[in-house]
């Protein structure tokens, strides 16, 4: 963001602020920040285009929905029996499939071909939250050390293979809401985007589903490579940390099987507005080609 006399002062007003918090607010701001509050006051920052007042709501909304829905548990409740978390990593295509060859770290969606089919909703909610707070509270602290720098965001390739344009128009409640920086981040890739995405990453952290021209989520996978199985080694590292969590907060009493109901903020109203405009453009797009076309490839730069 820089270093301007008006930032420093709102990074020292919002400082402030936390300091007079309560000491669960404190707490769940630890986790998020991860040793770095001040990188973490600037995002926030930066999110609102430098307004201060709705960068102090914003965050004080984050803090409250995490200590309302008990966020710094949640990677110590196990998704379990394995066939249900199986059956949720089958239906709910995400994973990671490696890192750029800036240290980020590469994000993967099947978009196009999850189906949230094979559980309750709940699952699907933990799931994705679980995931985010793998990332932010260990794999990301993970990539500063190795890399020698602050890494603080993520590098998102989804691929659109079987969802139509048309289809954008009628997805009311998982609503891509963007601000205009982070929309000039998106680029669509032709085919694969198996070139454009070698120039950003190894070909040892491409998603399976980019490695070959015309592949899909669940073809063309190697060696077992597929980032979206519970069998890769992220999903794999993953369960068993919560697993190893959940043993340390509960050594006498069994693990009980059940998901984790978590509530679903209300929609910033200035948000809501560049998700409206920008689910007008793609049904606009899809007007404009005389058919309902798919997209093969969406890459996605940071977080």
């Amino acid at each position: 963001m820089g270093t301007t006399a008006n930032q420093d002062q709102a990074i020292k007003q919002f400082q402030s602020i936390i300091d007079q918090m309560d000491e669960s607010m404190k707490n769940t701001y630890q986790n998020m920040h991860q040793g770095y509050p001040t990188e973490t006051l600037e995002r926030f920052l930066k999110a609102r285009d430098g307004n201060v007042a709705k960068a102090h709501k914003m965050l004080v909304d984050c803090l409250e929905w995490r200590v309302q829905n008990k966020i710094d548990d949640i990677l110590s409740k196990p998704i379990i029996p394995i066939n249900l978390y199986r059956a949720v990593r089958d239906s709910q295509l995400l994973g990671l499939s490696g890192y750029s060859k800036e240290g980020l770290p590469i994000i993967t969606i099947g978009a196009g071909l999850s189906t949230f089919d094979k559980a309750s909703v709940h699952y699907y909610v933990q799931s994705h939250i679980q995931i985010n707070e793998y990332r932010d509270r260990v794999i990301l602290p993970i990539a500063t050390k190795k890399f020698g720098r602050h890494i603080s965001t993520c590098l998102k390739v989804l691929d659109m293979t079987g969802l139509k344009l048309s289809a954008l128009n009628h997805l009311k409640v998982v609503k891509p809401l963007l601000q205009e920086r982070t929309r000039k981040k998106i680029q669509v890739l032709q085919g694969c985007g198996r070139d454009e995405l070698l120039k950003v990453m190894d070909y040892s952290s491409l998603p399976h589903f980019c490695r070959k021209e015309g592949s899909g989520s669940s073809k063309n996978t190697e060696n077992g490579s597929n980032c979206f199985s519970a069998d890769h080694e992220f999903h794999q590292q993953l369960y068993n940390h919560i697993k190893q969590q959940a043993e340390l907060l509960d050594s006498i009493s069994p693990i009980k099987q059940g998901s984790v109901h978590v509530g679903v903020p209300d929609t910033d109203p200035e948000d809501a507005k560049i998700a409206k405009t920008i689910e007008s453009e793609f049904h606009r797009l899809g007007n404009l080609n005389g058919r309902s076309n798919s997209v093969n490839g969406l890459k996605v730069d940071g977080n």
